[in-house]
């Protein structure tokens, strides 16, 4: 299974940057930016949601329902005229469930690390919530995940499976960050040991935390 970051680099994947791009008006090399950052941290966010019986439950509900993946069929037809505000409040809907209350220090690390403000990154990320949604509900189907240890398979799998422990450990400590930024800091240097990996999180987090 591919993962989260291979998407991005995919024509699917630069099909949702650009025009994620195009409908918040920023940059597109700053949405590339965004993106890579947040999908991992997302996905991990979602892991964890999907841990307990009620959040597996939840997120199977709304997989096999409203985010099954046909989002992905006609995205051309979703970014043409603008991404309409029903979209966007969805995206804000699962920020808000999946990040709880670590939502505004993950939007805020990110627009540090990204060097756009906090709410150019909202923005972003209320765009392409239901998108990651629809892959995600789109790789269930094609996967007949019927089970809340086959969703965290699932998730695991998109996030590059569980071996790489250093990497796992730095999306937690971002997702459990305070806001100000410094955490990143402090535990990049575990991931930039890593950016010599072809494909893994630790590469493009790597380069996009410690620079090219």
């Amino acid at each position: 299974m591919s993962g989260i970051l291979d998407l991005l680099n995919s024509d699917l994947g630069k099909t949702i940057i650009s025009g994620v791009s195009g409908s918040t008006g920023t940059d597109q090399n700053k949405t590339s930016s965004v993106l890579t950052m947040a999908l991992p941290v997302l996905m991990k966010a979602m892991e964890r949601n999907a841990a307990s019986p009620q959040g597996a439950e939840g997120l199977m509900v709304a997989l096999s329902n409203k985010h099954d993946g046909s989002i992905l069929d006609n995205l051309g037809g979703l970014f043409s005229g603008g991404v309409n505000e029903e979209v966007v409040n969805d995206g804000d809907k699962i920020l808000n469930h999946v990040l709880g209350s670590k939502k505004q220090g993950v939007e805020k690390i990110i627009g540090q690390k990204s060097g756009l403000d906090a709410d150019s990154v909202a923005n972003i990320l209320k765009v392409a919530a239901p998108i990651l949604m629809g892959v995600v509900g789109k790789q269930a189907k094609q996967n007949n995940v019927s089970s809340g240890a086959d969703l965290s398979g699932l998730l695991g799998g998109l996030l590059g499976g569980s071996n790489a422990k250093e990497e796992q450990s730095f999306l937690e400590k971002i997702l459990d960050a305070d806001g100000d930024g410094s955490i990143i800091d402090d535990v990049a240097g575990m991931v930039l040991g890593k950016a010599d990996k072809k494909g893994g999180i630790g590469g493009m987090l790597g380069n996009l935390f410690g620079g090219k």
